[in-house]
């Protein structure tokens, strides 16, 4: 029996939607019906581009009911997010779609009831989740390698000059950045947000309008306290994209760069009795993780657990803990008081 094909519609037509349409037409289990963009050339110049054989939509509801599809991937603009995922599920598609899931913490509440009703899917992506290195990470933690968990400890800090929108933004980092490190925080540790507390500014030689650095202290369900310390406007030194981590815990420190692979250094099995410092041991976790790096393996991941029928990894109502971490310290950074979830 041949199995059914995923009916896709792409909307929105930028730059991003080249790296979700090169990952799709590798799948065999896919067909791109339409292509859905309010500038109809935008699409066009996709269009052909990967000579594709769909329709061209300057609006969603039209083209999912021309083209009986299943699914949407959504790669609109932040401010599209919540129309273009709501009625998306109201039509009867799942959705596959960039972060953030919506523009504001309302909207997205809103977009877990619609999902929850229609019973489609929402899955947003976290492509930082999906990397070997991370992945070994996460897993020594949750090992106990280290023992518990006490202090988490990223740093990022990149001088990139997009020029353009983030230039002009009022918390470039935190909205625009942060949320990767901030859902991979939760990854490693798997626990979600309590509180708290962001110094939020804009440091001299910053080519930003708003504020392009920052420092978080969140408490974490788990109990351990984590750190954020950004900026996107440091030139010189720069950490990787994926941040450099340091976790502290009860038996020694797990160390991850974001480039290479992470290891551990934690207490020996050596009595220290009136030693000043206990004997370390280094260990070193291997890669086990097989998947595809970033958005092709969070891709997979969503088409995966609409294959098992599940909620993918990234699905809305896990995200939206991501999304808190974003707004609670952009509340936090104008209050100038600690924000409770």
């Amino acid at each position: 029996m041949t199995e059914q094909k995923h009916r896709i519609i792409v909307a929105g037509c930028g730059a991003m939607s080249h790296i979700w349409i090169q990952t799709v037409l590798k799948r065999e289990d896919t067909d791109i019906v339409a292509l859905v963009d309010v500038y109809p050339e935008n699409a066009r110049k996709i269009k052909n581009e990967y000579s594709l054989q769909c329709e061209i939509y300057t609006e969603l509801e039209p083209a999912i009911m021309d083209t009986n599809a299943s699914l949407v991937i959504d790669v609109t603009i932040p401010d599209s997010h919540f129309d273009i995922s709501t009625t998306a599920m109201r039509n009867g598609c799942n959705v596959f779609g960039e972060k953030p899931m919506a523009a504001n913490l309302e909207q997205a509440k809103e977009i877990i009831q619609v999902s929850e009703v229609t019973g489609k899917t929402l899955s947003v992506m976290q492509n930082r989740r999906y990397d070997a290195n991370i992945r070994a990470l996460m897993e020594m933690i949750q090992s106990g390698i280290i023992g518990k968990p006490g202090m988490v400890n990223a740093d990022f800090f990149l001088g990139p000059h997009f020029g353009g929108f983030r230039d002009m933004m009022d918390s470039p980092l935190i909205l625009d950045m942060a949320i990767h490190t901030f859902d991979q925080a939760r990854f490693i540790l798997r626990a979600d947000p309590v509180s708290v507390y962001c110094h939020e500014f804009n440091p001299p030689g910053s080519w930003y309008h708003g504020n392009a650095a920052a420092i978080c202290i969140y408490e974490m369900s788990d109990g351990s306290v984590f750190c954020y310390r950004g900026s996107w406007c440091a030139e010189g030194a720069s950490t990787s994209w994926e941040s450099d981590w340091r976790i502290t815990g009860e038996k020694g420190t797990a160390i991850w760069d974001g480039v290479g692979a992470p290891y551990a250094e934690i207490v020996g099995p050596k009595e220290n009795a009136g030693e000043f410092q206990r004997e370390i041991v280094r260990i070193e976790t291997p890669l086990t993780w097989t998947g595809q790096l970033g958005h092709p393996g969070c891709i997979d991941e969503m088409f995966l657990a609409l294959a098992q029928g599940r909620p993918a990894e990234t699905d809305c109502r896990d995200n939206i803990h991501s999304m808190e971490m974003v707004m609670g310290a952009i509340d936090s950074a104008r209050s100038g008081k600690k924000v409770f979830f």
